[in-house]
C-alpha cells in the first residue's frame, strides 16, 4: 500500500522543505488525508519508487506505460511494508498537480477505508473478493484493479459512504470474473445497453450469494443487490448515482488506455461515450485532474462536442 509520497523539488534549499499548504498541496490534503507529503529527508520506508515529474507530463504520454512499473513494484514489496512514491523533476507546485494525478491513477493501492468499513466484517468481504480473482489471468487483473479504484473513488465521492456502496463497488462487475476472464466480448453485443444490463443483474445475483457467505446480514444484501443490478443505469437514488459516477471515472483515470489498446476505434469510441453519458455533470470537473493517453483523450472530447473542456485537461497533456 502507499502511504507517504516525497517530492525532490530541482536544488530544493533546507529552508524550502516543507511543502506550502497552498495550490496543489491542499487539493493532495483534500483528496488523499492518508498519504503523508514530505520532503526526501522524510523518508520512513525502505521500499521507495523513484518517480519522474516530466516523464509523466510529456507530450503523447500514456499512463498505461506505468501500470506493470508501479502496481508490480507494490506487489513485491514484503507483507506488512508499505510503498514510498518519490516525484522528481519539476518545481514543488508542478510535482503535487502531477502527484495528483498519479495518486488518482494508482489509488487502489492507496486502501482508504471509513468506518463503516472497517473492522471484521469488511476485512472478511475484501478478503473474498481478492480470492475470486486469479491473478494469473491479465484480463482478472485489469478487473481486480478495477473493482479495489471504484471503491475508492466511491470514497473520494462520499467520504462516510455505507458498507452496501462500498461493497456494490468492489463487488459490480463480479459478473466479468464467470463470462470474460479471458477474452471480452462486449464489443460483438448488438444491443450494448442490453449486454451491459444483464451483466448488471446477473453480477447482483453472484455478489448476494458470496456475500451470505461472509456474514452479511440480508437487509444489506440486498441493498448490495439492488445497486449492483442497476449500476449500469443512472437514477435518482443518491448511492447508485455515486456508483455511477465513481464507474465512469475509474474507466476515464484508470481503464480507458487499456481499452484502447485491446478494442477496436469504434468500440472505444462508443465507450468513451457510453461512460460519459454515466457521469454526472457537475463531476465532470474531475476528468481535468486525470492523465489521459492522447487518444483517449481526443475521444474524449470528440464524446463532449460543443462541451467545453476544462482548461486544466488540456494544460496537463
Amino acid at each position: 500500500m502507499i502511504r507517504q509520497l516525497l517530492l525532490s523539488e530541482p536544488d530544493l534549499r533546507a529552508a524550502d522543505a516543507q511543502p506550502a499548504p497552498s495550490g496543489a498541496f491542499v487539493l493532495l490534503a483534500e483528496e488523499f488525508p492518508s498519504i503523508a507529503v514530505g520532503p526526501p529527508a522524510s523518508a520512513s520506508d525502505a521500499n521507495v519508487l523513484r518517480l519522474d515529474a516530466q516523464a509523466w507530463r510529456a507530450p503523447g504520454f500514456d499512463p498505461f506505460d506505468w501500470d506493470e512499473h508501479v502496481f508490480g513494484t507494490a506487489n513485491a514489496c514484503p507483507e506488512g511494508q508499505c510503498l514510498t512514491l518519490n516525484l522528481t523533476g519539476a518545481p514543488r507546485e508542478v510535482l503535487a498537480s502531477t502527484a495528483l494525478e498519479i495518486l488518482t491513477r494508482y489509488q487502489g493501492l492507496v486502501s482508504r477505508r471509513n468506518a463503516a468499513s472497517e473492522g471484521p466484517l469488511f476485512d472478511a468481504i475484501l478478503a473474498r473478493h481478492r480470492a475470486l480473482h486469479d491473478m494469473s489471468k491479465p484480463l482478472v487483473v485489469a478487473d481486480y484493479r478495477h473493482a479495489l479504484d471504484v471503491w475508492q473513488w466511491v470514497l473520494r465521492l462520499a467520504p462516510r459512504a455505507d458498507v452496501a456502496l462500498q461493497t456494490a463497488a468492489l463487488f459490480h462487475d463480479v459478473e466479468r470474473l464467470l463470462s470474460e476472464p479471458d477474452a471480452r466480448v462486449e464489443h460483438h453485443a448488438r444491443d450494448y445497453q442490453a449486454f451491459k444490463d444483464a451483466h448488471a443483474a446477473r453480477g447482483a445475483d453472484v455478489a448476494c450469494e458470496l456475500l451470505a457467505d461472509v456474514g452479511m446480514d440480508k437487509g444489506t444484501c440486498e441493498r448490495v443487490r439492488w445497486l449492483i443490478s442497476r449500476h449500469e443505469r443512472p437514477e435518482s437514488d443518491v448511492c447508485l448515482t455515486l456508483l455511477n459516477d465513481a464507474d465512469a471515472l475509474s474507466f476515464f483515470s484508470l481503464n480507458a488506455s487499456g481499452f484502447v489498446r485491446y478494442f477496436p476505434l469504434e468500440h472505444t469510441r462508443r465507450k468513451v461515450a457510453y461512460t460519459l453519458g454515466r457521469l454526472r455533470p457537475n463531476q465532470r470537473w474531475r476528468l481535468a485532474r486525470i492523465r489521459l493517453a492522447p487518444q483517449v483523450r481526443r475521444l474524449l472530447e470528440e464524446a463532449l462536442g460543443a462541451v467545453t473542456l476544462p482548461t486544466t485537461l488540456q494544460e496537463s497533456a
